[in-house]
């Protein structure tokens, strides 16, 4: 018989979990699949309870929360023949973006069952990840790494407050409106590959996705999810930041503005790069965060890990996302 796991995060997302999750259960249960539901019960479980799944042999893990729950499971599926499934339910679902998945919506409670039938119908690829070392710790980023702005900002505001995840994406940005003023600064030499940058920066993003921050902002047009790169974006702090802190947040808005309207080429104050090993040293040393999870401070060096993980990803996705086709769960199974 075909063997589920679905983990999920009991405090992920704004609604009750358990509520959402049990009709997926049973829907997959009524399609032939033996699923076994784990909740998590502290930060890191997903991915014990991911790599407990891969070592029995189960089939597929259904990643039930944010961009945080499915990179603690792709963690523990890292390198095994088990299938991560993502199934949106968390505040942050870039991923589910990127995969144009169902997502949870206030109006539209069946977005699990019509994800989870998105799929079934779906083609399983191999996908790089982001084996990330930073001066405290250790792990794979499944979307991007971040070092500066939006490190500062998820130091500051993990872990979030009941009210804040309540109001999902409007209670984080409250949050956020309310340090925006501190954002640090940093001296900054990047080594990617071959090239070096030394400069003074606000943001430093590793990505090997298009979408950022959520799913909001469109951060590469060309991206791929199996080419053995990274795609990485420096933003320069500026002259005047560097010596009044106030515009910092200013400056950052220009930037992304100009990333979603995609002119960050005709930006100076951008800098992009490609590769497959990122070395970061800052001064001072400056905080980390993968997939919107706390990663410790630099130094930091992200290597591309080609292939690593097998991710069921719906008819819906599109194909340019991709270097190859795929294959179809049904042909697996």
């Amino acid at each position: 018989m075909k063997r589920a796991t679905l983990i999920f995060n009991p405090q992920a997302g704004q609604l009750n979990m358990a509520a959402k999750v049990e009709p997926v259960v049973n829907f997959w249960r009524k399609r032939g699949w033996r699923v076994a539901l784990r909740p998590t019960e502290a930060p890191g479980h997903a991915t014990e309870l991911a790599r407990r799944a891969a070592d029995a042999g189960v089939h597929v893990v259904l990643a039930a929360g944010g961009d945080g729950t499915m990179s603690q499971v792709a963690n523990g599926l890292a390198g095994s023949e088990t299938i991560l499934a993502p199934l949106p339910i968390g505040t942050s679902n870039a991923l589910a973006r990127e995969l144009r998945l169902p997502r949870p919506q206030l109006l539209d409670p069946n977005a699990p069952i019509e994800a989870s039938e998105a799929l079934l119908a779906g083609r399983v690829q191999q996908i790089d990840l982001n084996f990330v070392r930073s001066q405290t710790a250790a792990g794979y980023a499944l979307l991007w790494t971040g070092i500066g702005a939006d490190g500062f900002l998820v130091q500051q505001i993990e872990p979030r407050p009941a009210w804040s995840k309540r109001l999902g994406p409007i209670g984080y940005s409250i949050q956020a409106l309310s340090v925006l003023h501190r954002l640090p600064a940093m001296h900054a030499v990047v080594q990617v590959d071959n090239q070096t940058v030394e400069t003074d920066l606000l943001l430093i993003v590793i990505s090997t996705t298009r979408l950022y921050a959520g799913g909001l902002i469109a951060l590469s047009s060309s991206a791929l999810f199996d080419d053995g790169h990274f795609e990485v974006s420096l933003f320069r702090a500026g002259e005047v930041s560097s010596w009044l802190e106030t515009p910092r947040a200013g400056l950052m808005a220009r930037y992304l503005t100009a990333v979603q309207l995609n002119l960050q080429e005709w930006d100076p104050g951008v800098i992009n790069l490609s590769g497959k090993r990122v070395v970061v040293e800052t001064e001072p040393k400056m905080p980390c965060q993968t997939d919107g999870e706390w990663a410790g401070y630099t130094p930091l060096t992200c290597e591309i890990h080609p292939r690593a993980l097998r991710l069921l990803a719906p008819p819906s996705a599109p194909a340019a996302l991709f270097t190859q086709p795929g294959v179809p769960l049904d042909d697996i199974l």
